[in-house]
């Protein structure tokens, strides 16, 4: 059955869309550069990751790295594909002139380490029939890069999405109005995605307990919640309670997009409890442009809506560093 989307240059045919469905995206594609120390510890660096499978003459890369290894840079990269690039004309010229990307998911069949020579294939995996979001009605498309080190396949990065037509403001369609539009209601946070990995720290959310992870191997703390320890690799894990004391270790300002739910400018915060882990949230009881690194925090639990509520971290008034 066809399904068609209306716009302000026609409709869109999905079988359309359907025909780019195993195309490529890129083929014979090459890393920029190799697999290299410096670029692991910058990696390191930037996730405050000290495991020391990353360092010295046997070290691998950390497998979340996968991407990056593939990124083209500013100037783009040989063997890049037509078919994904007119994927995206048709969805524009449909009207779908939007993009966020939604998420995307990684398989990792051998570590990567430095000296390798990175090369990849990408293909359009799926594109979705036309779906309705909060921020308006659009296509998800997914793409599927194989990654090969020195030719041997060694990770499968799979990446979406969606490209939309925004929802006009003020046209009563499903998406309300921005902040400060006439008649405008307040929006909904986005849920959280809660799957078995995380379950218990939303548990604990909703018992106003901050939950942190105990590897039962080694002791190692992480957050957040993690299926293996990232420092032994055990799965036997339980849980210690967090004081709620921290202090901003850096913090963002953020003044777009207007999201519905949210009134920009406000700040969130990377919190490093006392515990030694950290956790984003928003700081809160300073105006936004007092928030300051190293400045101490302590934690409340937010209701923003009737059915949610919210770890946050409460500055005082002039707080200081």
């Amino acid at each position: 059955m066809s399904t068609t989307a209306g716009t302000d240059r026609g409709p869109l045919a999905y079988e359309g869309l359907q025909a780019f469905e195993g195309l490529a995206a890129a083929t014979a594609g090459e890393g920029r550069d190799p697999v290299n120390a410096a670029m692991i510890r910058h990696w390191c660096e930037a996730m405050g990751d000290a495991n020391p499978a990353y360092e010295g003459p046997d070290a691998i890369a950390p497998p979340t790295m996968l991407q990056a290894w593939t990124m083209a840079g500013l100037s783009g990269y040989a063997g890049r594909s037509g078919a994904y690039d007119d994927l995206l004309a048709m969805l524009d010229g449909a009207g779908y002139t939007s993009v966020v990307a939604t998420d995307c998911e990684q398989e990792y069949l051998r570590p990567l380490r430095p000296g390798d020579a990175i090369s990849f294939d990408a293909v359009i995996e799926s594109v979705s029939p036309l779906k309705t979001t909060k921020l308006g009605s659009g296509h998800f498309v997914t793409t599927r890069m194989d990654v090969r080190a020195d030719g041997e396949l060694a990770g499968t990065h799979r990446f979406r999405i969606l490209k939309y037509a925004p929802v006009p403001r003020g046209s009563g369609a499903s998406a309300p109005p921005g902040p400060g539009s006439p008649g405008a209601s307040k929006g909904l946070r986005p849920r959280p995605v809660v799957n078995r990995d995380n379950a218990g720290f939303w548990e604990g959310v909703a018992e106003h307990r901050l939950l942190i992870q105990r590897c039962r191997g080694c002791d190692t703390l992480r957050f957040p919640w993690l299926p293996g320890c990232n420092a032994c690799g055990g799965q036997d894990w339980d849980t210690v309670q967090a004081s709620g004391e921290g202090t901003v270790f850096s913090y963002v300002v953020m003044h777009h997009p207007r999201f519905p739910a949210f009134d920009p400018p406000y700040a969130v915060g990377l919190v490093e409890l006392a515990e030694g882990v950290r956790i984003v949230s928003n700081v809160i009881g300073v105006p936004y442009d007092k928030v300051r690194i190293g400045m101490p925090v302590g934690l409340e639990f937010l209701r923003v809506d009737e059915e949610l509520e919210l770890p946050v971290f409460r500055a005082s008034e002039g707080g200081e560093a």
